[in-house]
């Protein structure tokens, strides 16, 4: 099983979007850049991802599960981007800050803070563990 975080802008796709689909999920569209969509080329049915809101809140709030491999984005009209398709697993109890992750030596590595701009990027185990912690929440 790999891990990874996926960002989206809430007034855009929110966690509370996430949730209302329940078990048919979602798919991961609008992905224009190459390496998050080799990412999500990388992604297995049953990977976790944490979901993070972008812009104003900047903070991990939910944990989400690929359900169906990368496949055509129908929002791309070239053609080149396709996307995966994730469900809702459960919230965090306690939401993880950016500020909370740039704090911790133990997320240096972090690809989140590395590559801020990434819409798709990639969570090593250890990394999963320290942050499930941060967040209060086992699975």
């Amino acid at each position: 099983m790999a891990y990874w975080l996926f960002k989206s802008e809430p007034s855009t796709w929110s966690w509370q979007n996430q949730l209302d689909k329940g078990d048919e999920g979602e798919g991961w569209d609008g992905v224009r850049n190459y390496q998050a969509s080799n990412n999500m080329k990388a992604m297995e049915i049953g990977d976790l991802g944490f979901f993070y809101h972008s812009v104003n809140e900047k903070q991990i709030v939910g944990i989400v599960e690929v359900c169906e491999t990368y496949h055509p984005d129908p929002t791309d009209a070239s053609g080149r981007f396709g996307m995966v398709s994730v469900k809702a697993v459960k919230s965090v109890t306690t939401p993880v800050t950016l500020a909370m992750m740039k704090a911790e030596e133990n997320l240096e590595d972090f690809a989140l803070i590395r590559q801020s701009r990434l819409s798709v990027v990639p969570v090593s185990e250890a990394q999963w563990q320290f942050i499930l912690k941060m967040a209060d929440t086992t699975l």
